[in-house]
């Protein structure tokens, strides 16, 4: 994947709404346009990364890129987890990303446990890995200095600023 690390930002929407009820692990997506704009290269799968709402602290992430197959998804959808506990909900606030690395791709599960299991199992290997010298150079990267107000009302993809 050629395009790694990758970087986009973009408002929060609201998703299907089952991260925190069905799944215990909340997601933020990406509106359609920021997925719309993905290059060809970055297939669907589970990615791990950097994030940050609005101006915040910068977190550890994984992401789905997909359809997610277990709930059989008609739309291709970018869930955000940042792996971080918030105190409220930041559907609006803009959420800024660098995908760093790739985990695997999707796959379909036989039960929603076997899914959360695979979710828990995805955001340990990211934590690992988002400690590796190459990936925490990326937590500084000049991405996540811009001012989100200078970049909000742009449709923000890949290195562009």
């Amino acid at each position: 994947m050629r395009s790694l690390p990758y970087f986009c930002r973009g408002q929060v929407v609201r998703g299907f709404g089952r991260g925190s009820k069905d799944l215990g692990i909340p997601t933020a997506n990406f509106p359609e346009s920021v997925v719309d704009n993905l290059p060809a290269d970055i297939s669907t799968g589970i990615y791990y990364g950097w994030a940050c709402v609005d101006n915040g602290d910068i977190h550890k992430m994984v992401m789905s890129i997909g359809w997610n197959p277990y709930y059989k998804n008609t739309k291709k959808s970018m869930e955000t987890h940042v792996i971080h506990k918030f105190k409220e909900d930041f559907y609006g606030q803009i959420l800024s990303v660098a995908m760093v690395g790739y985990i695997r791709p999707e796959r379909g599960f036989e039960s929603l446990d076997k899914l959360i299991a695979a979710i828990h199992s995805d955001i340990e290997e990211a934590k690992i890995k988002l400690d590796l010298p190459e990936h925490l150079k990326l937590k500084e990267h000049n991405f996540f200095k811009t001012s989100v107000s200078t970049t909000a009302n742009q449709i923000l993809n890949g290195h562009r600023l």
